[in-house]
């Protein structure tokens, strides 16, 4: 997925202090470990053949460039209160209960941004098909879905925070 640039990073707060959590351990912890095994990889003697070197150099490149778009991101964040969001009407961070009108299963899905989706937690991104579909819309609603394997109608159910 390619990302804007000036796109605004959505983001809880929980995440977003995640976020900055792992940052802090990426240039403290995670620095002074790969400089220890470029230091140590250096006693080794000859660099120019030598691919522990090569190998703790290559960790140090990307180390640096997973904390550099950490920093990017960080720098985008826009924190949406999730404990006062409102429930006339699927937002992102809305809970939705669904039902699967072709399958008659309930289904319940918290919408977030694309940095906090997670399949296994039924949290789906705001910029996916069903993510797409259901903001905006109310309880009672049906929508029709276009997902790969075809198209799923919901009804919405409940909606909550």
């Amino acid at each position: 997925m390619v990302e804007d640039r000036n796109e605004i990073v959505h983001l809880s707060r929980e995440k977003y202090e995640e976020l900055l959590k792992e940052l802090n351990e990426l240039k403290t912890k995670g620095r002074a470990e790969v400089a220890r095994k470029i230091a140590e990889a250096r006693g080794h003697g000859d660099i120019s053949e030598n691919s522990e070197y090569e190998t703790a150099k290559q960790e140090q490149e990307m180390l640096e460039m997973k904390i550099k778009k950490l920093e990017e991101t960080l720098a985008k964040v826009k924190i949406i209160d999730t404990k006062n969001l409102p429930t006339d009407k699927v937002y992102l961070y809305s809970r939705v209960k669904v039902l699967n009108l072709d399958t008659n299963q309930e289904i319940e899905y918290t919408i977030v941004s694309t940095h906090e989706a997670n399949s296994a937690e039924k949290k789906v991104s705001n910029k996916s098909p069903i993510g797409k579909g259901l903001l905006g819309k109310q309880v009672g609603d049906i929508v029709e879905i276009k997902v790969p394997i075809g198209i799923v109608r919901y009804k919405i159910l409940e909606i909550s925070r």
